[in-house]
């Protein structure tokens, strides 16, 4: 028998399981049978009633096998269950109570209320079932009365115990049902993990080995297109010139600026630049989330990150709405980690080949000064020898005159020598170091330079190389290109963490505009910076000056 239970007025009702359907039917059918056995058996012979009601029971059980008992709220529902315990209670009350041979037809509502809803409906059903067979057997019977209360304790509590059981067997197939279905979805999500982790492999295989950046976001774009469906695409890093623009590095699909501020970034690009990992936008209208073209309706933005630090944002949008899956967004995720690595490895190997054109620089610096300088300083004395020796006043003149230049030469020379050549060292402190390179500063330029300093321990010695090296950039900066006349230096460190701010008074600059005589030595303040861990902040605008402020914290 198929038997389907909703809800109740007596109690909250669910759907019988579907295991426990087949067992259903055969006890209805089992305890009709044995109804017609002991009836069959008993010494007296067979009264109108019992057979009455042995067809009852049969006709009833055809009936609710070809048509399940289907229980829901109302009193539609109501009425069923008070169908299906008063035809049993009805049988048993007319073939002889507690003594009728149909008694155990009773347990087949009890039993169904127990699978579907549990103990509270199956021990009403049961108590309901008792009282109504109870009652009228103690009033027309003539067993003594403490037969009668003994006969009706026995099967009332026999009543309840099939209850009982069957909340049992209700719970017990509930607690596999429920193990089967936890097990169905670890399975299931182990399948969904298993296809992404193929792709991510796949993915890993084809990202570039290469160092070189171009390289390296051409192959993440490729790779972004051969793996998802998508109709714009954009890679946009940090300018390491200026604070607060973007440069958008790689697109397809949509035209954007090559250089965007913080604000000027889509809403959903900007958003992105603020997680952790992936969002997800389905839809891009709805969400009131501009993306990259006006004509997406869904996107994906996977921030960068590498040693903690966003050094990217990739964005990709399709022109329908919900297209991006939950499979979409975990492999985005996961590819987001693996382009972030390569892309902070080309940096970083573009670092590398900074610090060897330093080294390098040294080392020209030293064969400058140990052959050009000492020939060119030849050819002054020489001058000097020459201009005594002519008396022509307007030869003179113009040797004189080029005598003058030669020095301006030499002098030029001997700076940028010092400049290239001088450097911290385990001797030489970054206090010590700058403080000449600011008294040279203050011998070739007009400017007025203080620098304050507050020192109670050194640095490493790779740290303060940069730090210096930033320091001089920053005042390079301010004298031969801000023209300033006022530069202003201070320094602190306890040993473990710094403050350098270089602060001039120049012409200053319009930040993120491009093609400026100091980007270069800005982009290399910043790589310095990031190399040893520090954040470099650079705040100039026209006509205001320009202030440098780079900051090192404890790692």
């Amino acid at each position: 028998m198929t038997t389907v239970l909703e809800t109740s007025p007596l109690a909250p009702v669910a759907a019988v399981p579907g295991s426990f359907r087949p067992p259903i039917t055969a006890i209805r059918w089992g305890t009709v049978a044995v109804g017609a056995a002991l009836a069959g058996a008993s010494a007296e012979p067979l009264s109108g009633r019992l057979v009455t009601g042995f067809l009852v029971l049969v006709a009833y059980a055809t009936y609710r096998t070809a048509r399940p008992l289907v229980l829901g709220d109302g009193v539609a529902s109501t009425l069923r269950v008070l169908v299906e315990v008063g035809v049993s209670v009805a049988v048993v009350d007319a073939t002889g109570y507690w003594q009728s041979p149909f008694v155990f037809s009773l347990t087949i509502a009890i039993l169904i209320a127990g699978f579907a809803s549990g103990l509270a409906l199956a021990l009403r059903i049961s108590i309901l079932s008792a009282l109504a067979v109870a009652l009228p057997f103690h009033l027309t019977t003539d067993l003594p009365i403490t037969d009668a209360l003994h006969l009706s304790a026995q099967f009332g509590v026999q009543l309840v115990l099939v209850g009982m059981i069957a909340e049992y067997a209700r719970r017990f197939s509930g607690e596999a049902d429920a193990r089967r279905t936890v097990a169905l979805d670890r399975l299931g999500r182990l399948s969904e993990a298993n296809t992404l982790l193929y792709s991510l492999h796949r993915l890993a295989q084809t990202l570039p080995a290469s160092l070189d950046l171009d390289e390296v976001l051409d192959s993440t774009t490729a790779r972004l297109r051969s793996f998802l469906d998508i109709t714009a695409l954009a890679i946009v890093v940090p300018d390491d010139s200026a604070d607060g623009f973007w440069v958008v590095r790689r697109q397809e699909g949509v035209r954007l600026p090559a250089l965007l501020t913080t604000d000027e970034l889509p809403a959903a690009v900007r958003a992105a630049t603020q997680a952790e990992t992936t969002i997800s936008h389905p839809s891009l209208d709805a969400e009131g989330f501009p993306g990259l073209s006006v004509r997406s309706r869904s996107g994906l933005y996977g921030p960068l990150r590498a040693r903690n630090q966003l050094i990217g944002v990739i964005a990709i949008e399709h022109d329908a709405s919900h297209h991006f899956t939950p499979a979409d967004v975990s492999l985005l995720d996961g590819m987001t980690e693996t382009a972030a690595l390569a892309i902070d490895n080309a940096r970083w190997f573009s670092r590398l080949q900074t610090v060897g054109a330093a080294e390098e620089r040294t080392r020209i610096a030293r064969e400058l000064h140990d052959r050009i300088g000492q020939s060119i300083a030849y050819l002054g004395f020489e001058l000097d020898r020459i201009i005594d020796k002519v008396d022509d006043p307007v030869l003179g003149s113009d040797l004189d005159h080029l005598r003058r230049d030669v020095r301006a030469v030499v002098s030029e020379i001997r700076e940028t020598l010092y400049d290239l050549r001088t450097d911290v060292s385990d001797s030489d402190g970054f206090v010590e170091v700058l403080e000449a390179f600011l008294d040279r500063v203050r011998q070739r330029s007009a400017a007025q330079v203080t620098f304050r300093h507050e020192d109670t321990a050194r640095l490493p010695l790779p740290q303060e190389r940069e730090l210096w090296r930033i320091a001089q950039e920053a005042v390079n900066n301010a004298e031969r290109h801000a023209s300033a006349t006022d530069v202003s230096v201070s320094w602190r460190t306890d040993g473990q963490q710094a403050v350098l701010e270089v602060i001039d008074n120049g012409r200053g600059f319009e930040t993120g505009k491009a093609g400026r005589l100091d980007s270069y030595g800005i982009v290399g303040m910043r790589e310095r910076a990031a190399s040893i861990g520090a954040s470099l902040a650079i705040d100039s605008a026209p006509g205001r000056g320009t202030r440098v402020r780079c900051i090192l914290e404890p790692s």
